[in-house]
Formats: C-alpha cells, structure tokens, sequence
C-alpha cells in the first residue's frame, strides 16, 4: 500500500481523533457528502507526499473515516507503533492522551480518562475493554498483548455502551492484526537493547503471509523475545527482573466468492516474567526491626526472600466470518480462550520471609456475536446485533502472612470457582436529518448471571454457590454537524456499564454492585489545510458504585464499591505536516478526577515500625488514583532520501503529571517526563533497514505500580533506559 511510504504513516499524526496511519482514502468531496459511503479500498498516496491522509477506522463496527464519527478515537499505525518504542499495549500510554497503561504484577490495569479497574481476580473484567480484532479479551491476564504484525490500534475514549458494551465503562482498545494477503510477502526484525547492569534484550519478529490457492491465503507471525535482569538482587546477588515471550499467530482466510470471507485465526502465548520483583516504598516494610533486614531504597533494586514470578500462557482460537446479502452485511465473530498463570510475590518486599502468595489462574471463555449491518447507499445507516458470553475459572491460591520471622505463620489456601454467563442485544443507527446534520442512536440491553463457590483450606464454605444476576440498558445519542469542508462539531451522550463482581480472594457470597456512568461530550474535529489538523474535545462523567480493589489487614484482597466521582477534562490533539516529508504533532490532557463520595474507603497508615495501619477513612474529595491531572506529548518524524536510500528519525515526548496509588493521595509518583527515539536507514531497494533507538532516554524513575498492604508498601518501576540497534529483512 502506497500510503506507508508517507512520513505520515511512519509517525502516524496526532494521537486523538486522528493521530493515525492506516487506510488512506479520498478527501471528503463537499460538507454535505454522505461520511458512512466511505469506499472499501484506499486511494493512491498524492503524487507530491505531503498533507495529512484521511483514515478509516472501524470504532463505530463499520468502516468509516476517523474524523466524520462523533467518538474520540485515536487510530495508530503499526508503522507508527515501532517508531515511537510502542511494543505492546501497556506503552501506549506515551502517545494516547487519557490512556493509562497501569499493571499489577502480571494483570494490565488500563484506564482512561480516570475509569478503569484495579480487580486481578477471574471474573474481575478491566471496564476498559480489550479486543483483539473485534474479539473481546475477557480474563485480566489475557491483555498482555505484543504488537507483533499490526495494521492499527484503535482507542475509544468514553464508555461504549451500545456496539461494544460488554464492561467498557472507560473505553475500549481494539488491536487489529493483517488478513493474510494472496501475494506472498514477509519480514523478519531483530533488535538488540542493552540497559543498566548490562542487562541484554534480544527481541525477533517475523511475518509471512502468502496465497494458497485461488480462494484461500494464510500468514503467521512470530515473536521472541528475552531479556535480562535488570533489578540488581541485594540478597544473593545477580538481577532480577528476567523476562523471555514466545508468540505464535496464525490466520487462514477463504474467500469463496468477492461477497464471503472466512477467517480462522489461532494463536499461542508463553511468557516467563519476573516482573514482582518489588522494593519498599519508602523504605516502609514490616521487616525493617529485624535482625539482618536488607531495605533496597534505590530504584532498580530488591533483597527478596523469594523471586518473584509471572509464568503465563495462553491459547486462542476464533472464527471471523463476513457476507454480503447485497444491501445488508452478515457478519460473525466466534471465540474460545484459556489461560493459565502461575504467579509469585513476595509481600513485605524483604529478605525476611513475613508474607507471600502464590497464585494459579486457570479460566476459559467462549463467545459468540452475530452482526447485520446495512451497506447501501442512503441517508439512513443501521447495526443490529447479538451476543453471548461464558467464562468459567478457577484461581487457588496460598497466602502466607507472619508478624516476625519466628512466630506461627498464618497459612490460608482459597480455592475459588467462578462463572460468568451474559447475553446481550444492541442496535444503532445514524440518519442524515438534513444535509450536513447527523443524529445517531443506538441501545443495548445485558443481561449477566454469575455464580461464586469457595473453599478454604480445603473446607468448601457453608453458602456453597453464590448466584447474583444483573440487567442493564444501555444507551448513547448523538448529533453531528459538517460545518465546512473537512469540519464537525459533535455533541454526545451515553451510558456505560459493569456488572457486580464476586470476589475470589474473600469468603463473602455477597457481590459488590454494578457500576455505572453517564458520559456527556462535546467534540470539534477540524482540517483547516491540508498540511494541518486540530482536533478537541471536552467531557464530563458521573460516575457510580466504582468497584475497587485494595489489601485486608489479613494480606488478603478485598473488593469494595466507592460511592461516585465526577470526572471531567479535554483534550486537544494537532498534527502538522509543514513541509514535505516532515510531520508532527501534539497532544495536550486536562483530567479532573476526584472521588465525590466515599465514605469507607480501605487506607493504610504507616507504622514508626514499619509496615502498614489498616484502618477505614472518608476520603471524599480525594483524587483518583492512576490519574494524572495532566499530561502532553510531542513528537515528530522527519524522513530524507539520500541517493536511493532513505534516512529518517522520529522521536517522541511523553509528560505526565503526578499520579496518586492509594485512596488517601498519600502515595504518590511525581511527575516525569520520557523521551523516546529511533535513526533509520532504509537500503536502496527498500528491502533491507538498520536502525539505531533509544527508550527512556531521560531514564526517568517511574512507577509501574505503588501497592500498600499490612506488611508494607512496595514499588515496582518501569524499565530504565535502553540502547540499541535493529535490522529488518523485507520480502
């Protein structure tokens, strides 16, 4: 596709409604034309390469132009993805405004514009959803998503609760790999990175794909990926903080006919990671007063009594399918998933052994959405559509906890059993009133059953099966207006919903109540010239019954509802191409994000001693945690041929504002700024690359997750600086 040669595609523009490389299409002919008759193949790259290329996306479930829909969505090329140092999901925090990339051990906790989750139990579903290809990834260990071969990612800011739906309160990241291609082509990347304590990255990706016959193509892309400690171990010296992912992807397409496609698509993950390999925050751990105590108190250092672990892996299968009936398309996703993880942590982040926990999650899910979608011509434009889903998990696991390193230890072993059944039905509509006047409306109603059974110590508890069920309508209006050529003004509202949770570290067969949100927006998207775009856009959300997860004095989990938040901000996003082969951009956040009400949040109060107080506190009035008040990006890529060769450099700024870790703001990430880039030389032939790149170059101290329990609060950080060098064989 010609439009991948465009500096634009290497960066792929702002991150907001518009910061993206994927389909170049035509330029929208006049302010009245049609937005949804977006043609299905892209037009051909502008004879002088510059300006800004319209996208196409497909966040509404059809395919149409990113800055016609009345939806903040931000759509990034997988050209764009490997310049900015964007390897998998959690990254995308550096380049998506409101987009927080949180994680909890081995559990992505995403959230944006201050909604998200902090659950890692089975059952416990991220309210910012995770979809692979249109498939929802259902079970918390089952976002950790490598950006292997991809065409784009797709971010819907806001909840998204007709379409989509299922627990997207916050918003949704949709991951869209290739089809495979009858034209046989490929690539194979390697890349070399090095860190502190000459610690060593290798990291190698492939992709072919090729025709086996008429009708049926195939591809498969690889992944492996290793890298050293790079947490220097206090206790018994060499590192910690090892990694190695091994990533298997396959699809095989039929295509019977020019109006039926059939996709079959299997995929294998298995990771070993070593990512709970925590410190004190603060020094504060309840091992401190004994004897022979080694408190790491820099970043980048551990003295455990164990070594962390998160070894995972996770195997799905899923079938696509598509027909045009000629006015109206058919379409199906079919999906089954498991997992399994075994995970490790070490509670008092110490060399003294006070606590850990040792976990297995083993959960399954099946789903099943069947769509029909009108294709003609009209002012009228419609999806209806069903769905089904199950999940069924079993999560023991063994907690250990001890006042001192000679006292009778507390050992508690739970074996939790869960299921998650729902079924749901959505339509939605866009009508052109007038010309230039767009109204949309869609609904949707869930229904959801959950049950919850409980063991402890290997005594099942008394209430057997807990059941609860939950029924919601959902819904969502809005109004777009084409002022000019190239610019809207639209007005949203919508609603959002997440069924009550049972949760699997407790004894209680009482499930938390559903949360909910009411979302108001009001957006501009604006291409004043053809070298500039400007995109903002402004909200507000009430937001109820916020389930959150926090520490027992037991070291246990426990699941709790906050009582309501407001939420309000903007974003403005502008990407400039001022001169032939050079693009840039920026993207500015304001969030205000402050808990309304909640009255018996569980907070921790550090003792002189070390460890932690666990007590109940108001802390209405307080902010949101992973929400930062503020953030900005800027970045750019500039490309130049010299000779038949092509040299370009991109580099991209990421600031962020502090971030709070507990309900009593009292833990706290200061505010950082990174910077990552990337020098490329692409051979004549275009066949063959080298590149030189750098990530954190600031080496900025940031956190990957604060954590208050009993027996302390730990930090774990995010990688530091990494240099290295890459190479790419395309075919």
């Amino acid at each position: 596709m010609q439009v991948l040669k465009r500096p634009f595609a290497l960066f792929c523009a702002v991150s907001f409604p518009a910061i993206a490389q994927a389909q170049a299409v035509a330029p929208v002919p006049s302010a009245a034309a049609t937005p949804q008759d977006t043609p299905t193949t892209p037009a051909a790259t502008p004879p002088d390469n510059s300006g800004i290329a319209d996208i196409v996306v497909t966040a509404t479930r059809r395919e149409e132009r990113l800055q016609n829909i009345p939806v903040t969505v931000t759509a990034i090329g997988g050209e764009a993805l490997a310049s900015s140092g964007v390897r998998d999901v959690r990254n995308l925090t550096q380049i998506i405004p409101a987009f927080n990339g949180g994680r909890n051990q081995n559990v992505m906790q995403p959230s944006i514009r201050g909604v998200g989750s902090a659950g890692n139990s089975t059952g416990d579903e991220s309210n910012v959803a995770i979809y692979v290809d249109g498939i929802y990834q259902a079970d918390p260990y089952s976002t950790q998503i490598d950006l292997v071969q991809v065409e784009r990612v797709e971010v819907l800011r806001g909840p998204q609760g007709t379409v989509f739906g299922r627990n997207a309160t916050g918003g949704l990241v949709n991951v869209i790999t290739p089809d495979p291609s009858f034209t046989t082509s490929g690539r194979i990347a390697a890349r070399y990175g090095r860190s502190r304590e000459e610690a060593n990255d290798v990291d190698v990706r492939g992709y072919v794909t090729g025709g086996l016959g008429k009708t049926v193509a195939a591809d498969l892309a690889v992944l492996y990926r290793k890298s050293d400690g790079y947490i220097s171990d206090l206790n018994t010296g060499g590192t910690l903080g090892a990694a190695r992912t091994i990533s298997l992807r396959s699809k095989l397409m039929f295509e019977p006919s020019d109006s039926a496609k059939i996709i079959l698509t299997a995929a294998y993950v298995d990771s070993k990671d070593q990512v709970a390999s925590q410190q004190p925050f603060r020094g504060n751990t309840a091992a401190a007063p004994f004897p022979g105590v080694i408190i790491a108190d820099q970043p980048w250092e551990a003295a455990l009594n164990g070594r962390g672990r998160s070894d995972y892996n996770r195997f799905d299968l899923s079938l696509r399918t598509q027909f045009d009936l000629g006015g109206v398309s058919l379409e199906t996703t079919s999906a089954f998933m498991a997992t399994r993880v075994n995970q490790f942590a070490d509670s008092d982040a110490s060399n003294i052994l006070l606590g850990y926990t040792d976990m297995r999650v083993r959960p399954k899910t099946y789903s099943q959405e069947v769509r029909l979608l009108s294709t003609g011509v009209g002012r009228f434009k419609w999806i209806l559509g069903a769905y089904a889903f199950r999940l069924t998990g079993e999560q023991p696991v063994f907690v250990y906890s001890a006042t001192s390193p000679t006292a009778v230890p507390s050992q508690t072993l739970l074996e939790p059993k869960v299921t998650t059944t729902s079924f749901a039905g959505f339509a939605e509509g866009t009508y052109e009133i007038v010309d230039s006047l767009f109204f949309t409306g869609g609904v949707r109603y869930t229904t959801e059953k959950r049950t919850f059974e409980q063991s402890v110590n290997g005594t099942p508890l008394p209430f057997g099966t807990a059941r609860r069920s939950f029924d919601k309508f959902t819904y969502r209006a809005a109004l777009r207006y084409n002022f000019a050529n190239h610019a809207n003004v639209y007005a949203s509202y919508g609603t959002g919903f997440k069924s009550g949770v049972f949760n699997t570290f407790g004894t209680s067969p009482i499930a938390v109540n559903p949360e909910s949100i009411k979302a108001s927006e009001i957006g501009l998207k604006v291409d004043p010239a053809s070298w500039l775009r400007t995109n903002l856009s402004v909200y507000r959300y009430d937001y109820s019954d916020l389930q959150v997860t926090a520490r027992s004095a037991s070291n246990a989990f426990i699941l709790q509802n906050a009582a309501n938040a407001k939420i309000y901000g903007g974003e403005l996003e502008v990407t400039v191409v001022p001169i032939h082969d050079l693009n840039l951009r920026a993207s500015a956040v304001y969030t205000h994000a402050e808990y309304d009400k909640f009255p018996q949040a569980q907070v921790f109060i550090p003792r002189t001693t070390g460890g932690n107080i666990v007590s109940s506190a108001d802390v209405s009035g307080k902010w949101m945690i992973r929400t930062p008040r503020y953030t900005f990006n800027l970045g750019g890529t500039y490309g130049v041929d010299i000779g038949k060769s092509r040299l370009t450099a991109s580099a991209n700024l990421f600031h962020s504002g502090k971030v709070y870790y507990d309900f009593l703001n009292s833990l706290v990430q200061a505010s950082y700024t990174t910077l990552s880039g990337e020098i490329g030389w692409r051979l004549p032939g275009e066949k063959i690359s080298f590149s030189l790149f750098v990530n954190n170059l600031t080496n900025a101290k940031v956190a990957q997750q604060i954590s208050p329990g009993p027996l302390g609060t730990y930090i774990i950080y995010e990688r530091p600086r990494r240099v290295g060098i890459g190479a790419e064989i395309r075919f």
